[in-house]
């Protein structure tokens, strides 16, 4: 199907030539600053997000810790024989002036850890950051079709994260992440933290709105001379369908914040039943968005994974087509199945209806873990750190996906609804599935964005630390919400205990992890050998352009010959037939 013709004959790209690496400095500080604060190039506006949602990504781990922290030991509260009454336990409470406080702080941090987690780093995570650098490289632009809008999406999405961040410093808000009304209508109804965290929600709404419209006409009207709709690399296919999604869903959350906040400012009377209004329409207003943005979190990280098993097992991916539609049919679907959140809520023919297409919803993820596994069939896998995460996300997410079917069944989800069980496959699809191909990402992509390696032996240490630390904490999870441990509380009865301490172990296990791939990192770019543009062996676009890219990421237009995951038949962007010896043609006899 393709290679890059980057030579004469094809055109230069707006002026063609080297331009220089796009980290090379402008000469001074200062010069960098503004270069970098006014910069409309797709690779810097995606590392200033990237930058950003690392940031607030340890914001919201720290939460977490303190979450486990605070679950290590239950509350006990006691008269002792003095007659006083004493309360043991309760690990917040220097930070408290009683008891009832000590759990108000709990909540406050449990609500922060996910409404960071959610808005502010897993939905933008993926497609901003990799999507950004990325997408224009591999389908063989310059940039994206709109730069100074992709510009503005960034300081949008840091003015709502700011926004959002000004409630956690007067207090906090203790609504939970999904601030379901009533409670959200009604509580803290004398100060402005919650309206302040909704209208940062409502903010960073548009940002992701200007980024997934850039990307749907930068695929449409900015592909290389050559590539057709089907010679587009997996992962193009999938912050397509994802960027689908953030246009039409993403204006839902923003009228549904928009109005809770008249609710509380003006007493509209929408959801609040005081006043004639229903709570559970926010319920049904904020899942019609919150079930498509699992998708929005989950499908870029499909992407990822399609490259990283394709290159890193030097194989054609099994079943291109399959793969690249079942991204759309997951879009599609995911409009489909917001009410499944609901089952406690509705009728028993509604809940039925929601419970089936829930159960449809799995049928194009399931094409695409079986093409993974098929494409890992008698490939040339090399295990290093992006293969060991791409495996990591295949063993993770599958036990995400299929710990959901409990959940897309009535009778069982009567059970396990607002348990534990539910955070624990929560966190097996976002963490398991996003955060993990993001990791698989980063040290994948890492090489072409910097130009350095970084040392093997930390990184797989990393990912160890990362897996068994992931496992440690959340799967002891499943069994505490299957023998009725509820979600959300700060204290619990004392046979949960020793399961609460394995999982705040864990949580010390994947702090350790992370912190071994910043130390990793950084060494990377301080000492880090330099590379050559493609040192895994490639086939998509990217491996042709520079490490680091240059500022017009290619030289020359490129003009595309074959597929993107053409192992079999062609020799890898700067490889020699030495590095990459063929197989011998079949014969025909």
């Amino acid at each position: 199907m393709s290679s890059l013709d980057s030579h004469a004959g094809s055109a230069p790209q707006h002026g063609g030539g080297h331009h220089g690496s796009y980290l090379t400095s402008k000469g001074s500080l200062w010069a960098d600053i503004v270069n970098w604060a006014t910069t409309v190039d797709h690779k810097k506006i995606g590392l200033m997000y990237l930058t950003a949602i690392l940031i607030l990504f340890f914001m919201g781990g720290v939460m977490a810790l303190v979450v486990r922290i605070e679950l290590l030991e239950p509350t006990r509260v006691m008269v002792n024989a003095a007659g006083e009454t004493v309360t043991t336990g309760q690990r917040l409470s220097f930070l408290a002036s009683d008891t009832a406080a000590g759990y108000n702080i709990y909540n406050r941090a449990m609500t922060l850890h996910g409404a960071i987690m959610v808005f502010m780093f897993i939905v933008p995570g993926i497609p901003a950051s990799l999507g950004n650098f990325f997408l224009p490289l591999m389908i063989g632009a310059k940039d994206v079709a709109f730069p100074r809008l992709n510009l503005a999406s960034w300081y949008v999405y840091v003015f709502g994260s700011l926004f959002a961040l000004a409630s956690a410093l007067v207090g906090g808000i203790d609504t939970g992440w999904t601030l379901y009304t009533p409670y959200s209508t009604i509580t803290d109804a004398d100060h402005w933290r919650l309206v302040s965290m909704i209208t940062g929600v409502f903010i960073m709404g548009f940002a992701s709105i200007m980024t997934g419209l850039n990307f749907v006409v930068t695929t449409h009207k900015l592909r290389a001379p050559g590539m057709g709709w089907f010679d587009m690399p997996l992962f193009v296919w999938a912050i397509y369908a994802t960027a689908i999604i953030q246009v039409l869903a993403t204006p839902v959350i923003g009228i549904t914040t928009l109005m809770l906040i008249f609710e509380r400012l003006f007493n509209f009377g929408l959801f609040d039943p005081r006043m004639g209004g229903d709570p559970v329409l926010f319920q049904h207003f904020f899942w019609f968005y919150s079930h498509p943005v699992v998708y929005i979190m989950i499908l870029p990280a499909f992407g990822v994974i399609s490259e990283t098993i394709t290159c890193h097992a030097r194989k054609n991916v099994f079943g291109y087509k399959s793969v690249a539609f079942a991204s759309l049919g997951i879009a599609a679907v995911s409009f489909l199945v917001w009410a499944h959140h609901m089952f406690t809520s509705q009728g028993e023919l509604t809940a039925a209806i929601f419970s089936f297409l829930t159960f449809f919803v799995a049928v194009p993820t399931a094409v695409k873990v079986f093409n993974w596994i098929s494409t890992l069939y008698k490939g040339s896998i090399v295990f290093n750190t992006p293969m060991l995460y791409t495996l990591g996300f295949l063993f993770l997410f599958t036990i995400g996906g299929l710990t959901g079917l409990p959940l897309a069944t009535l009778s069982t989800d009567m059970h396990l609804h607002d348990s534990y069980y539910v955070v624990a496959h929560f966190h097996y699809v976002m963490f398991g599935g996003t955060v993990i191909a993001l990791l698989a990402g980063l040290h994948h992509w890492w090489p072409k964005m910097f130009g350095k390696m970084y040392a093997e032996t930390p990184a797989k240490l990393g990912f160890w630390l990362v897996f068994l630390g992931f496992n440690t904490t959340f799967f002891i999870q499943f069994v505490m919400g299957a023998h009725g441990m509820p979600r959300r509380y700060a204290s619990y009865p004392d046979e949960y205990q020793w399961m609460h301490v394995i999982s705040t172990v864990g949580s010390w296990m994947l702090l350790a992890g992370f912190l071994t791939h910043l130390f990793t990192f950084i060494h990377s770019l301080l000492q880090g050998k330099p590379c050559g543009p493609n040192p895994w062996g490639g086939m998509t676009l990217e491996w042709e352009a520079d490490s680091p890219p240059d500022e017009h990421n290619f030289a020359h237009e490129p003009i595309v010959r074959h597929g993107p995951y053409a192992y079999d038949t062609e020799i890898p962007p700067h490889w020699t037939e030495d590095e990459y010896p063929l197989p011998d043609e079949p014969s025909q006899h």
